[in-house]
Formats: C-alpha cells, sequence, structure tokens
C-alpha cells in the first residue's frame, strides 16, 4: 500500500509529543524549513483568526511536506469548501473550530474523509503523492490514513459530550481551546484554574477509552502545560511564529539594553 507520511500522527502513534508551530505572521514557504530546523512537527495553519489567504496556505503546505512537516490547517466554524481545498492542495489534517455536537463531529468526518469513512470528492494528482497518477483506491486508502480530523473542544457543553464526540469513528484528536474554554466559563485566561483541569481530566479520559488523541493550545505557561501533558497532552500547538519572533527579538534588546556604555 502506497504511505503517505505524517509527521504528527507518527509521534502520535509512538506515544511521543507531536510538537506544533502556529503560523500566523510568515506568508511565504521559508517558514516550514524554519519550524523544522527549530524542532517542530506539525504547522498549524491559521485561517480561522488570521488574515493568511488559503493559496498561501496551501503553499506553505507543500512546503512543510517536503520539510518532512505535517501541514494542518485551522479552518473557519464550517468552511468544509475551504478545508477540502486546503486538503487537495497540500494539508494533511483539518482543525474544526468550536464542534459543539456530536452531529458536528459526524459531520465533519462525512466531509473530510473518503469513501467509504465519508463523502469527500476525489481529486487527483495530489502534492502529498508528490502530484503522481495512482489508483484511486491508494488514493483513497492513504490519504484517508494519513490526515488527521481535530475536533476543537472550545465550551462547557462541548466538554460534557466529550465522550460522545471521541467516540465519533474518524474523528482522530480532541484538542481543547483552552483561551475560549476560558472565556465561556467566564474566567478569561486562566488556564490553570480547577475548572480548567477537570475539563481536561473528562476529555482525556474520554479520548484514552476511544484511543483517540488529546490535544492542548492556547496554553503557554510551561509548568501548566507539564501539568497539562501529565493528564495526557500529545498533541501541542506549542506556540506561533509571531510570539515566537517577539521573545526571541525583546531577550535580544533587553540584554543589549543592559550593556553599560
Amino acid at each position: 500500500m502506497l504511505t503517505v507520511r505524517n509527521a504528527a500522527r507518527e509521534r502520535l502513534e509512538q506515544g511521543e509529543l507531536a510538537l506544533g508551530a502556529g503560523i500566523k505572521l510568515a506568508r511565504t514557504v521559508e517558514i516550514a524549513k524554519l519550524m523544522k530546523t527549530a524542532g517542530y512537527d506539525w504547522l498549524f495553519i491559521d485561517l480561522e483568526h488570521g488574515a493568511m489567504s488559503l493559496d498561501n496556505a496551501c503553499q506553505i503546505s507543500v512546503a512543510a511536506l517536503d520539510a518532512g512537516l505535517a501541514p494542518i490547517v485551522r479552518v473557519p466554524s464550517g468552511e468544509y469548501s475551504m478545508a477540502t481545498r486546503a486538503l487537495d492542495n497540500g494539508a494533511l489534517g483539518i482543525v474544526l473550530p468550536h464542534v459543539n455536537s456530536v452531529d458536528e463531529a459526524r459531520r465533519a468526518v462525512e466531509r473530510l474523509k473518503f469513501p467509504p469513512m465519508g463523502h469527500r470528492s476525489i481529486a487527483g494528482a495530489l502534492p502529498q503523492l508528490d502530484y503522481q497518477s495512482v489508483k484511486t483506491t491508494e488514493l483513497v486508502e492513504s490519504l484517508n490514513a494519513a490526515s488527521l480530523v481535530i475536533a476543537m473542544i472550545e465550551s462547557p457543553e462541548a466538554v460534557e459530550i466529550a465522550d460522545q464526540i471521541a467516540a465519533v469513528p474518524g474523528i482522530d484528536i480532541l484538542l481543547i481551546g483552552t483561551n475560549d474554554l476560558c472565556a465561556e466559563m467566564g474566567i478569561h485566561g486562566d488556564v490553570g484554574n480547577p475548572r480548567v483541569v477537570e475539563a481536561y481530566k473528562q476529555v482525556g479520559e474520554a479520548c484514552r477509552k476511544h484511543n483517540k488523541w488529546l490535544g492542548m493550545g492556547g496554553v503557554y505557561i510551561e509548568d501548566i502545560m507539564q501539568r497539562y501533558i501529565g493528564l495526557g497532552v500529545r498533541l501541542i500547538l506549542s506556540g506561533n511564529d509571531l510570539t515566537f519572533l517577539l521573545a526571541a527579538s525583546k531577550a535580544r534588546a533587553g540584554f543589549l539594553r543592559k550593556i553599560a556604555l
């Protein structure tokens, strides 16, 4: 069988952490090689909040494939036509925000997976296959196996039905969007709050029960990150290009400003 590599999925299948870098500022393909050198496994290409175009996202996705990273694209809620175009042009996964019902989870699989798992339309000569012409059966099997469908859990209501969402065949990962979850709980920014800890425990238990992976976004305080990793988080959005650039730039400027002349 033809195999399409997904570095994030491979890490997860080996029980390791799959580290992702958010792409918010970059618009050119060099970012893929930069994040590879920095030690990341996947790119979180954000079309929900960022101003990036689908064209930029697809070009970066193709570059990520050649760099050995998994390009994963977040689309706005319900934008399945955008999601399938991203998948047809290089993405190896889709992040769906605000999945608050089992029906939404099922619809995601129906729209993002090829038959027999779903009803995604089949396109040929895909970048994930180096634009080769292959048998349709090989294309479908390899890409269904490699691509990740990631449901974001961002409300108390979604946490409560996490077990049912995790039970949906074809959903691979439940990714807690911690900032939005905090907002919905009325505790803006309090990512270490006991209520959030309980949410991680509950969603993590659902993932373990149904052999799915637990993901984390919006948590960048190191001791809190470590705590949630201890609760089973394996897919991690580690930060984004903008915050990485600012942190390194501020550190260098701060060092130089302290030098006595």
